[in-house]
């Protein structure tokens, strides 16, 4: 401090004022506090994602032949689908449906894969960022890879076609 300010505060009878302490001394406590962040509800607890997501959520398998012309008009209607994600903020209800056997013999769901591939990676974008979507499909711990499609039901409803089990094996 200089020389100047301590003859200054030394001769002087005014102390700063009250608020001033205790606003610095707040200030302090809030800098040094370790435990702020662990005030804050984590997204890990079931409570959490059952108030973002607010929907019914439920699991199923079928077979890729007996779907294929579903599976491949949900496939072919993933741009609009992904547009429709990002302006969704409520659902009634989200169905996951598995299929295990999309790899095992050769059938139209391949080449809708294959000819959409840009658009299923778009998709997948907009389901990692809608909070929504993104915690109705990790609560179900599935991969964003393993997603091929998603469908815009009736009555709120939605149905994303998964690859694989739902035990995230193939």
């Amino acid at each position: 401090m200089p020389v100047w300010q301590c003859k200054i505060l030394r001769h002087s009878n005014h102390a700063p004022p009250h608020w001033v302490m205790m606003f610095t001394i707040v200030t302090l406590l809030c800098v040094m506090s370790p435990g702020a962040p662990l005030l804050a509800q984590g997204l890990d607890s079931d409570e959490a994602i059952d108030t973002i997501v607010g929907s019914d959520v439920k699991t199923e398998q079928t077979q890729a032949k007996a779907n294929a012309e579903r599976i491949v008009a949900a496939i072919s209607n993933t741009r609009e689908n992904a547009e429709r994600v990002r302006k969704t903020f409520n659902l009634n209800e989200i169905d996951i449906v598995f299929v295990p056997d999309i790899d095992e013999e050769k059938t139209p769901i391949d080449d809708a894969l294959t000819d959409y591939e840009n658009e299923i990676s778009v998709l997948r974008e907009s389901i990692e960022g809608s909070a929504l979507f993104y915690h109705a499909v990790n609560s179900r711990s599935i991969m964003l890879r393993d997603i091929i499609a998603m469908e815009y039901g009736e009555d709120n409803k939605v149905t994303i076609f998964i690859k694989g089990y739902s035990d995230g094996s193939y």
